[in-house]
């Protein structure tokens, strides 16, 4: 079983008359005199089929990409990332299930309109607010990123340097980094250890990221 029969037969029953490669086009539907739809046929999604979509918007809004039902994980995954993307372009998805010519229509095509995650924004304008300076410019990532959190280690990691052990409530009124007890006890990348109830140390590693990060930290 092809794609072509399982997608006629679908358009057939919503009262479209239906051919096949018609002009550029894999599958032209006409409902009336002006209610078109074009499908474009292809057995897995590809760069190549979005073009094609794309292409055939200058027809008609009414443009869906058609391609095979994989099973499995790694199926589902294309298919979600497909339908993703076409939904940024406008555009409809449907799909085949060959064994038994089951279709599922994923998503119709129409203007593309995200929802919006307001922690996710309330986050990002967070660390932007927090971080010093562009530490990231110029593709400085050897390393990895700087965020804001490791510019509030690396205060941290220079006091200490500086004063030897200290209470973290030392450091955090030194810094102006008010998590810099937590920040100390959490020790995500190994700089610190705790020589006593409160008290922290710089340890080598601490040292160390000092001076592969030194471009960074610093106020700009």
């Amino acid at each position: 079983m092809d794609l072509y029969p399982p997608i006629k037969r679908l358009l057939e029953s919503q009262g479209y008359d239906v051919k096949a490669e018609v002009g550029a086009a894999d599958v032209v539907a006409m409902r009336g005199e002006s209610d078109l739809v074009v499908v474009e046929l292809k057995l897995a999604p590809s760069l190549a089929l979005f073009h094609q979509c794309v292409e055939r918007l200058s027809l008609t809004d009414a443009v869906y990409m058609v391609f095979e039902r994989k099973a499995g994980k790694r199926g589902q995954k294309s298919r979600k990332q497909t339908i993703a993307m076409a939904r940024r372009l406008g555009l409809g998805v449907m799909t085949v299930r060959l064994k038994d010519g089951f279709v599922e229509v994923h998503c119709d095509p129409g203007p593309y309109a995200p929802r919006k995650s307001a922690k996710r924004k309330t986050a990002l304008i967070k660390e932007f607010a927090r971080r010093r300076g562009d530490p990231n410019a110029g593709g400085q990532t050897r390393l990895g990123l700087v965020t804001s959190y490791r510019q509030d280690a690396l205060r941290c990691a220079a006091h200490l340097a500086e004063q030897g052990a200290s209470k973290g409530s030392e450091v955090a009124k030194a810094t102006g980094v008010a998590t810099a007890t937590r920040l100390m006890a959490d020790n995500h990348y190994g700089w610190f250890e705790r020589v006593s109830k409160g008290i922290y140390a710089l340890t080598a590693a601490g040292r160390e990221g000092l001076v592969h990060w030194a471009y960074s930290w610093e106020d700009t």
